[in-house]
């Protein structure tokens, strides 16, 4: 949740209300007990946390950043739109210690993929705490649900518990560093009006859900003043993927459209917390992703793409999208044909999604647990796009997570993926042959 819809207090014994922004009540529209919208993300720690020093943290967290004190208000049928209810404290717990056993961690990931918080109780996160006999340290796994908040907004409430539990507070991070306004690339990619390629379908098992894997690989390199970013890069490892999977699967070739989250939110302790980041589209025309590429001339050219992007503004999600949401007509008829033009809109849905969070700008240091050693995110991977990218970099390595719709395609098509984007990043880097 942004400042968009800033809190309106009460009388006496009434909590605030903030109205859904944009984001807020699009996800809320579009939920879906088949593929919950989750964010998936996985704090590995070195040393194993005191249980109560830890729920302290996390409560005292919580009360720096009231706006993570939410919950969905009820409403009646004519109600023209949802409702946050900030509250004063958490309606539960949302730290869980897991018992300690074989397997904790696999099942905690499935069920952060399966389960959502409920929107009904605040905060609509949880986080828990695993342990397992064979495994140093431990992990925080993390299950935040996207409608009330995003993957950037959850960490830094992370890192909030972190520094009290540790007692060490830390200098804020700067905000993340943004080009000034650029002039369109020369090569702008296909027009907006043409019909983006899908991913296409593998072999989808029965149950539906999300699948996911994740992966430790190494920062690619980049040669000293070059003019592409590390995000350019894994962008431009997306894109060749997901068209070297498409032509092994037989499918007609046509452009790319990958999204791409963008947030200008500071890192300190006052960055609103929400779902504060706003979505741009890159595109790839057929020939620039076919067999044979040059790679290089396509990272210079997907860095003027990207530039040009970060550097204009935009609504969150656009401006059509925005009058969706325009409190004219009843909530549930807004929802009815939100879903309808969802569908109907689903061929021209961008490909993929690549959310880069890149370098975590925070140690999360938990005193004698330790700082985190690796951390995953992860993205919800509904359909009509049905795949997702999403890497964090933490002590030198790249964090991926891949995230599959299973709808669209199963366990050993994961496994396929990643193998090309693990060979299609590494192509990037200037020693690659």
């Amino acid at each position: 949740m942004t400042a968009t819809h800033p809190a309106r207090p009460y009388a006496a014994g009434r909590l605030p209300r903030v109205p859904f922004p944009v984001v807020d009540e699009v996800d809320r529209h579009c939920a879906q007990d088949a593929e919950p919208s989750t964010i998936h993300i996985e704090v590995h720690l070195p040393g194993r946390v005191e249980e109560g020093r830890l729920r302290a943290a996390f409560a005292a967290s919580l009360a720096r950043f009231p706006r993570a004190l939410m919950r969905e208000r009820p409403r009646g049928p004519l109600a023209r739109r949802y409702e946050w209810e900030l509250t004063d404290g958490p309606d539960r717990d949302p730290v869980t210690f897991l018992p300690p056993a074989p397997g904790a961690l696999d099942r905690a990931r499935a069920a952060s993929l399966a389960v959502a918080p409920p929107l009904t109780l605040s905060p609509p996160l949880r986080v828990e705490v695993v342990e397992e006999p064979d495994r140093e340290g431990c992990v925080l796994v993390f299950t935040v649900h996207h409608t009330a908040l995003d993957g950037p907004a959850c960490l830094r409430l992370a890192a909030t518990a972190a520094e009290i539990y540790s007692g060490r507070s830390l200098p804020p991070p700067s905000a993340p560093a943004r080009p000034a306004a650029a002039p369109p690339p020369r090569h702008s990619g296909p027009s907006a009006l043409t019909r983006p390629a899908r991913v296409a379908a593998g072999t989808p098992g029965a149950v539906p859900g999300n699948g996911q894997l994740l992966a430790d690989l190494p920062v690619p390199r980049r040669e000293p003043g070059a003019p592409y970013t590390v995000n350019d890069q894994l962008m431009v490892a997306t894109a060749l993927t997901v068209a070297d999977w498409n032509r092994r699967q037989g499918a007609t070739e046509r452009p790319l459209r990958i999204t791409m989250p963008v947030d200008d939110r500071t890192r300190g302790p006052e960055m609103p917390i929400g779902n504060g980041t706003r979505l741009v589209e890159v595109g790839f025309d057929t020939a620039e992703v076919a067999a044979g590429r040059d790679i290089a001339g396509l990272l210079r050219l997907t860095a003027e793409r990207t530039r040009a992007l970060k550097g204009q503004p935009r609504p969150q999600l656009g401006r059509s999208t925005s009058l969706l949401t325009t409190p004219l007509l009843p909530v549930a008829m807004r929802a009815a044909y939100t879903r309808g033009l969802r569908v109907l809109a689903g061929p021209w849905t961008s490909t993929t999604l690549l959310s880069n969070v890149g370098r975590i700008p925070y140690p999360l240091d938990f005193g004698d647990a330790g700082s985190s050693r690796a951390l995953w995110i992860s993205a919800p991977a509904r359909m009509p796009r049905g795949l997702t990218f999403t890497t964090a970099s933490t002590n030198g390595r790249l964090h991926l997570a891949l995230r599959w719709s299973r709808t669209l395609l199963g366990d050993e098509d994961g496994e396929a993926l990643l193998g090309l984007f693990t060979r299609h990043l590494a192509a990037t880097s200037p020693e690659a042959p």
